[in-house]
């Protein structure tokens, strides 16, 4: 009942820019908070990595791949996570997925729960 909803993919060149987006949404009940957010990515062939990750506090961490490139960042008011890439390399193609941790009230009761978005697709060309 609870969906991660990503946008901002696409083709680029080497060199550009990309943001990607990311929003929690509940279909049904309601979302308490949300911890940990991250952005994880997979290439073909290659096992899911994570990118970056920001806490609920606004803590960040990234893989050494993407230091001084990438930017996550997270608006709660919203339930909404970002990632600015900036001097896309051909090496950072893969699909990217949305991970977050939510507390989310229905009325079975809350739950605590690791999400997924569906994926969305980043092309750099070299």
């Amino acid at each position: 009942q609870v969906q991660l909803v990503e946008s901002g993919g696409g083709l680029v060149q080497s060199g550009g820019s990309l943001r990607l987006s990311c929003a929690a949404s509940a279909a049904s009940g309601y979302i308490l908070s949300i911890n940990t957010m991250g952005w994880y990515r997979q290439a073909p062939g290659k096992e899911r990595e994570l990118v970056a990750s920001i806490t609920s506090g606004g803590m960040t961490n990234y893989v050494d791949s993407v230091k001084g490139r990438f930017t996550i960042s997270r608006d709660n008011a919203k339930n909404t996570v970002y990632l600015q890439m900036n001097s896309l390399k051909p090496e950072d193609t893969a699909v990217y997925y949305c991970n977050a941790e939510i507390f989310h009230l229905q009325s079975s009761g809350p739950t605590l729960l690791d999400y997924w978005g569906q994926g969305t697709q980043v092309t750099v060309s070299s």
